[in-house]
């Protein structure tokens, strides 16, 4: 056996832990700039209880509080300049991935000379500024990762970026912050957890340690899908969801996301579905177009679901997701071509051509 593991983060997770271990933030500077959307660090208590310690330790906070969900390059931008106006030493991002996306590029361009437009493309020679993650929501795992995803409205979708030095230094994961989620938003957030389990296990860069860390979090999820299904979710098992987010962040910190994630995004970005719904409503025929080229591995994913066969997965999307529209087959031909070539397919368990990608979203959505 041999692999690699990487993550420079350092995880809280648990009720109150801003308050037990920010004393943290001293050691990062005395300004700081907060980004974060416009409701979800106010309406979880994040905001509150981060107000009340940087008064205790006398750390200043701007706030950059315009982050949109499916951010672009502009808001970045926008965020970039108040953070250098403002002169802060470090960067704390609430909510979920848009925000703790958006942060972890305004932690890196800061300290660089590039502009926010060239973020794919500039040499960012200069290390980035400290990076602090709270996460809102029970789906991104971004509080783990080296990635960002922002939308680029002059290619029409959306692009990963990566970098290791994009990793937070902490990350506070309290599960009281999501008591606050729309069940529907709860939902959409549980499924691209649960794809990020499933897609790190199914990718050619998994290995055995990403491996146990992806099982772990599709049971998570599967011992609370029947609360997601009656609308009764716990407190317990918003921890249990928030858990399996920030495992799934493990594992795509080491394996990336597949096909399912990219073909997903078309669905975002031209009709404004929520990401994890969209990775949801391809997962089944996801499943079954990589089958037969990991079919022990399909197996287990079942196992860990509690299900016997692909087609229970379908049922389980339909019980907890509204009936997606219709596409024609020129629009899902379309959507198919935005994603050939992309990154995601060399790392996908089985090659997909064109015609592969259209067969999943017809299955899907067709």
């Amino acid at each position: 056996m041999s692999f690699s593991f990487y993550l420079p983060t350092r995880i809280f997770f648990g009720e109150g832990v801003l308050n037990k271990h920010g004393a943290l933030l001293k050691d990062m500077g005395r300004r700081a700039l907060v980004i974060t959307g416009r409701h979800s660090a106010v309406t979880s208590g994040a905001m509150a209880d981060l107000t009340h310690l940087a008064r205790q330790l006398d750390i200043s906070l701007a706030t950059y509080n315009r982050v949109p969900a499916n951010p672009t390059l502009a808001i970045v931008a926008e965020a970039v300049a108040l953070a250098r106006s403002e002169g802060v030493e470090f960067v704390v991002g609430i909510g979920g991935g848009s925000p703790l996306d958006t942060a972890k590029a305004v932690a890196l361009l800061v300290p660089n000379a590039a502009p926010a437009t060239e973020l794919y493309q500039a040499s960012l020679p200069q290390p980035p500024l400290p990076l602090v993650a709270i996460p809102t929501t029970a789906g991104t795992g971004s509080e783990v990762t080296q990635h960002a995803v922002f939308t680029l409205p002059e290619q029409q979708l959306k692009k990963g970026f990566s970098d290791d030095r994009c990793f937070p230094q902490v990350a506070l994961v309290d599960p009281r912050y999501t008591a606050s989620l729309p069940l529907e938003v709860t939902i959409d957030t549980a499924l691209d957890a649960l794809t990020h389990a499933i897609e790190g296990y199914l990718s050619k860069l998994s290995t055995s340690l990403s491996d146990t860390l992806a099982l772990e979090a599709i049971r998570l999820f599967a011992a609370r899908r029947e609360e997601l299904v009656n609308s009764n979710l716990s407190p317990e098992g918003r921890a249990d969801l928030l858990y399996a987010s920030t495992l799934g962040g493990m594992v795509i910190a080491q394996t990336r996301t597949t096909l399912l994630h990219t073909l997903g995004y078309p669905l975002t970005f031209s009709y404004g579905l929520p990401h994890g719904r969209a990775n949801g409503l391809l997962l089944a025929a996801y499943l079954e177009f990589i089958q037969p080229a990991a079919p022990a591995k399909v197996a287990s994913i079942l196992a860990a679901l509690g299900m016997t066969a692909i087609k229970d997965v379908q049922g389980l999307i339909r019980r907890l997701l509204p009936a997606p529209e219709k596409y024609p087959t020129a629009e899902l031909q379309r959507m198919a071509g935005l994603v050939v070539g992309a990154g995601s397919l060399a790392w996908t368990a089985r090659s997909a051509s064109r015609e592969d990608l259209v067969e999943i979203l017809r299955q899907s959505l067709g």
